[in-house]
């Protein structure tokens, strides 16, 4: 390793304890800058936010030209990838917005790895809108495919995040056809998250975004809700800030 490379990976280390959100005891077990300049982090932290929060101050060091993201979230409870895999099969097939949608999984051989294919859940490929394809390993979601628009594909991110035993979650949905995005976009999303999600009640919520950061006002009528609110937010792909100023009225 030179001396630049440790270098670099002392800043990366100092922004992450200098960042008031993740606190001066936040550690993650592996920060390392390769010669090429792609830094790779991985490690096991509380919540999204403090995931997505990390990746923002590591891509912010000079010298950082890629990151190689590593970083799981510690599930809300265990889960089994077949048991993961369920859940979601579940959430997407009773979604309105994906009605019309294919929805597959990849099916493991547990016996023979190498065997692989896919197995469809719902909605018949050769006349459906759109395909949303699933693949669980050690709890990692990757969902694939293509969707019609951006709120789609953040509303399935969002409900991968939503199964207690995910640990992260890689959305590859491809948007056909392509659809710039806008802080309205973002907006569209969070507003479309929070209306599904059946623990927040959402009528007393308002959403506003500038840039990626996301403002969270009005009332409900708990800290719980207050904070899934938040979380929903921070799970939403394209987010990097979310500042919630909901206040909880009894």
């Amino acid at each position: 390793m030179t001396a630049t490379e440790k270098e670099i990976e002392d800043r990366v280390r100092a922004a992450m304890r200098s960042d008031r959100r993740l606190g001066a005891g936040f550690r993650l077990a592996r920060i390392e800058q390769a010669a090429d300049g792609t830094l790779t982090l991985e490690g096991e932290v509380d919540n999204v936010a403090q995931k997505k929060i990390a990746l923002e101050r590591a891509a912010a060091v000079d010298g950082v030209a890629a990151i190689a993201d590593r970083i799981s979230v510690t599930p809300a409870s265990t889960m089994g990838d077949r048991e993961i895999r369920a859940r979601l099969r579940d959430y997407f097939i009773q979604e309105p917005a994906f009605s019309d949608y294919a929805v597959r999984q990849l099916r493991i051989d547990e016996a023979i790895p190498a065997k692989e294919d896919y197995e469809l859940l719902g909605g018949d490929p050769a006349t459906a809108r759109a395909q949303i394809d699933i693949e669980v390993r050690n709890g990692i979601v990757t969902l694939s495919g293509r969707v019609p628009g951006l709120a789609s594909k953040r509303l399935a991110g969002v409900m991968a995040w939503w199964v207690p035993g995910a640990r992260d979650v890689i959305n590859g949905l491809a948007v056909e056809p392509p659809e710039d995005d806008a802080p309205i976009r973002i907006e569209e999303a969070v507003r479309l998250v929070l209306d599904r999600d059946p623990l927040v009640d959402d009528t007393q919520i308002r959403v506003g975004v500038r840039h990626r950061t996301v403002r969270l006002t009005g009332a409900v009528p708990s800290e719980a809700i207050r904070g899934m609110a938040e979380r929903d937010a921070w799970c939403v792909f394209g987010v990097d800030d979310v500042v919630n100023e909901i206040v909880v009225a009894i």
